[in-house]
């Protein structure tokens, strides 16, 4: 396998920036290895409709092609996007904190930059997922349809019920033992 992405600090110098953040009642290492095995994700979200590595880099990460659904009533607005990955894990050398960072390289949000960011708790962890984005390229609309539609509709609508979905399968092999079927990566 090939070395991984170096996709840095995200940045903060975008105009769009939606942050979803949620507690989960389970360890770090639990939650973070659910998160990061995003092949899996179609097995414990039902909104993802697949996802599919590309290639593969030595930390798990790689480019990766990932669809979920938007909800909308009784409709589903299908989404799609490539994303380079790269993965942090717990107890990584150097001190630097545990997270999955996203580039969109393909599709409508190319150029979005993402990071999921983990953090413990005495009583489980705190998952944040921070988006930005200057919006796409398109002529007098494209910050607006960015900050107005794009990430308060799809973004913050897929992120939130992705870290639900996720949490819900951390809290639950917390609490009852149950086995959620993760690779390592």
């Amino acid at each position: 396998m090939t070395t991984p992405h170096e996709l840095g600090a995200i940045p903060d110098d975008r105009r769009m920036t939606v942050v979803d953040k949620r507690f989960v009642a389970a360890p770090l290492a639990v939650i973070f290895k659910i998160a990061a095995d995003v092949e899996q994700w179609p097995a414990l979200l039902p909104h993802y409709r697949f996802v599919r590595f590309h290639n593969k880099r030595r930390d798990g990460g790689g480019l990766v092609e990932m669809s979920a659904n938007r909800p909308f009533a009784l409709a589903k607005w299908r989404t799609w996007w490539t994303s380079l990955m790269s993965i942090t894990p717990p107890g990584s050398a150097g001190g630097r904190p545990p997270s999955i960072r996203f580039r969109h390289v393909r599709g409508v949000t190319a150029g979005m930059e993402v990071e999921w960011q983990f953090e413990a708790t005495k009583r489980g962890t705190t998952v944040r997922i921070v988006h930005v984005w200057n919006g796409p390229a398109w002529p007098l609309i494209g910050e607006l349809a960015a900050r107005r539609v794009i990430g308060p509709v799809f973004v913050h609508g897929i992120a939130s019920r992705t870290l639900a979905g996720l949490a819900h399968a951390a809290e639950r092999m917390a609490t009852d033992g149950t086995r959620t079927e993760v690779s390592s990566g």
